[in-house]
């Protein structure tokens, strides 16, 4: 497995797009004749053609390229404008925010044979900067890894991105026991806010998070990320409805859907099907299949950030009506369109 190394100090690349202009009015979109008919769209708002986006300026977003790693590569650069992509430290804290079940592991405590690797499913919440809190209580006639304190251990996360994708982040760090009573009182309100249940603070741990493994994908390459960075990334602002937005548009928009890959990519073959993976604060990914069977991933960032559900909206709104315009050649695209897409080969 190829591994990378990313840090925070890299900035976020300004808008693609000029300033906006004052109309702010909401209004209909002409009717369209189409040959198979879709469902009725519950999360775009229709616009009037000629009224530009009351966000968002009227030129349509420049896409970014998905990266593909070269074999052999020892480093990913990733300091392109084009990049448009949340960093692997605020991806890993959104998968620890979003996850509330992991696999902990470490090595047992026998003396015969030496230690052993041990995984076991575990339930954890997380603090404000992102360190597992778990409940753990061991049967003292099984193997296990618990009695010393500060026994190096890792959490394996993945979350499920609408049965698409799975990313998923490794903490390494030691397991520590809490021990102080201020510390603990706080940890238990945690737990309770997050399970609805009261917990012994006896049986609270911590992992105090070292580094960070982070991978996109199954059998995609990783990518390191340090402790610093881990702890000052913010967790994604839509996590909490991302998926939301996603099966609705899936379920609901498939029409611009369509769109979004035919005016914002050049594909360069006849899409089979296209699905949205999921969706950021900076953009969200799109998944097309091509009449051969070959699938395909590529990213289109937002026109600008968005930060809760209704910028979120708002921004897919002003998207949907532009490709609409420019595919009715009402509007003169000026952009690149994406020609590098990431070909998904296998989940192994």
């Amino acid at each position: 497995m190829l591994l990378q190394v990313q840090s925070l100090t890299s900035h976020f690349p300004p808008s693609a797009l000029p300033p906006t202009t004052t109309t702010t009015a909401y209004f209909s979109k002409p009717s369209l004749s189409v040959s198979k008919p879709s469902p009725s769209s519950q999360f775009f708002t229709q616009l009037k053609l000629g009224n530009p986006c009351p966000r968002f300026p009227v030129a349509p977003p420049k896409c970014s390229v998905s990266v593909v790693s070269e074999p052999g590569s020892s480093h990913l650069e990733l300091t392109s404008t084009d990049n448009h992509k949340p960093f692997p430290a605020e991806v890993s804290r959104t998968i620890v925010e979003l996850a509330s079940r992991g696999t902990l592991s470490a090595l047992t405590q026998e003396s015969e044979h030496g230690g052993w690797p041990l995984g076991i499913g575990v339930r954890f919440a997380v603090d404000s900067q992102g360190t597992p809190v778990l409940c753990l209580k061991f049967d003292t006639s099984v193997p296990t890894f618990l009695p010393n304190n500060g026994t190096r251990s890792s959490l394996h996360v993945q979350l499920d991105q609408c049965r698409l994708r799975t990313p998923q982040c490794t903490l390494l760090g030691n397991l520590q026991k809490v021990e102080d009573q201020m510390a603990s009182k706080k940890l238990r309100s945690l737990w309770k806010k997050n399970f609805g249940e009261e917990v012994d603070e006896g049986l609270l741990y911590v992992v105090s998070v070292e580094r960070i493994l982070h991978m996109e994908d199954f059998g995609e390459d990783g990518v390191w990320v340090t402790s610093a960075d881990y702890k000052l990334a913010n967790p994604d602002p839509l996590r909490g409805f991302a998926e939301k937005i996603v099966d609705e548009i899936n379920a609901n928009n498939m029409e611009d859907v369509y769109r979004f890959c035919n005016i914002y990519a050049d594909l360069g073959f006849q899409v089979l099907d296209a699905k949205m993976v999921w969706v950021d604060r900076l953009g969200f990914d799109m998944r097309v299949t091509s009449t051969q069977n070959d699938v395909f991933d590529f990213r289109i960032p937002f026109p600008g950030e968005v930060t809760d559900e209704k910028g979120a909206k708002s921004a897919f709104n002003c998207m949907s009506q532009l490709a609409w315009e420019v595919e009715k050649n009402f509007q003169v695209p000026e952009f690149k369109r994406v020609k590098q897409l990431k070909k998904i080969t296998s989940r192994c």
